[in-house]
């Protein structure tokens, strides 16, 4: 749990041990209001027993992108809770309350956050930067490794300009949260990353390619479930 006394806010994150996903669920800690970033459909209980316990409203949820390996609660969430729904403009997710673009700014209360277009695992994966400080990366970069691009329309090359134009020209102080993790870690910083990330630290854009090549991973359990279902923003179909 981090707690920003300055920026009156704090950020929870949150577990699923089946797909290894983090949720981030984010307060505003004056208007109690919250946001809750990639949430699982197996884990709406949990998460919607956490919020009425610390007493605070759900306004809405974001997806980083159309997730493979699990099923968004997003719309779960929004009949529940009347929150709204963002989603990449890319997504395809046309049930989605608001459509996030590069460079695309919104505000929840003491919350505020920057979209950066991130493609390479997904076309259309998203970055979320939230005041400045906290850097929700997704799939685009974990600690000490990054999401594959061998399916869904990824890109090894894009994924390379995402991490290191985009992400790697942040601040090195910046704290990065990743939307999966395999090995034990819950967060890194972006100088952390540039300097000790496997895959990508100091390689080329070749040798980048080559790695992501040969990663030989097996085909995510639910990708022909979930995708479907993401896009109809977590209603399995």
């Amino acid at each position: 749990m981090i707690t920003d006394e300055k920026d009156k806010i704090e950020i929870r994150p949150l577990y699923d041990l089946e797909s290894g996903t983090w949720t981030y669920l984010l307060l505003d800690l004056e208007s109690k209001q919250s946001v809750l970033i990639d949430p699982v459909l197996e884990r709406i209980d949990r998460d919607l027993n956490y919020l009425k316990e610390l007493g605070f409203t759900l306004s809405l949820t974001v997806d980083t992108h159309m997730h493979a390996d699990h099923i968004t609660s997003a719309g779960e969430l929004r009949d529940k809770t009347h929150c709204e729904s963002y989603a990449s403009e890319h997504s395809g997710a046309n049930c989605a309350s608001k459509f996030l673009k590069d460079g695309d700014v919104f505000t929840v209360g003491n919350l505020k956050f920057q979209v950066i277009h991130t493609p390479g695992h997904t076309p259309c994966s998203i970055s979320l930067l939230l005041n400045g400080k906290y850097l929700f990366t997704g799939d685009a970069l974990f600690v000490r490794g990054c999401g594959r691009t061998d399916f869904q329309g990824g890109n090894a090359e894009s994924l390379y300009k995402s991490i290191t134009e985009k992400l790697f020209s942040l601040p090195d102080d910046t704290i990065v949260l990743p939307g999966h993790d395999y090995k034990g870690f819950l967060s890194t910083t972006i100088g952390e990353e540039k300097k000790w990330n496997p895959r990508i630290a100091g390689k080329s854009l070749l040798e980048f390619k080559e790695i992501m090549d040969n990663l030989n991973l097996p085909e995510p359990k639910k990708i022909h479930e979930a995708v479907p279902a993401n896009r109809a923003c977590g209603k399995v179909l």
